[in-house]
């Protein structure tokens, strides 16, 4: 087990001020929160085409225009069939 001189224990190691200035970068897992935003934005935006992309294929599905796309604020009436149930294949 070695020891310190007592002569380094009295002076600090020098600290240049134009050195690099580290400090802790919090993290989680390894990532840290920049990346974990970043990637969560980039998911979101995937998530949020595929969704329109299911929706839009399975919009001519009659349970889902009454189930949810009648629902939607200001388009709903734009889903809403005006054909006669005599004339309706479904």
């Amino acid at each position: 087990m070695s020891f310190q001189s007592p002569v380094l224990r009295e002076y600090p190691s020098y600290k240049s001020p134009y050195g690099p200035k580290y400090h802790y970068q919090p993290h989680v897992g390894g990532y840290t929160f920049k990346q974990i935003a970043r990637l969560g934005l980039r998911a979101s935006a995937f998530g949020g085409v595929a969704l329109f992309g299911v929706i839009y294929y399975a919009s001519g599905i009659p349970r889902v225009k009454k189930d949810i796309l009648q629902k939607i604020p200001f388009l709903g009436g734009y889903f809403i069939d005006h054909v006669p149930a005599s004339d309706n294949p479904f």
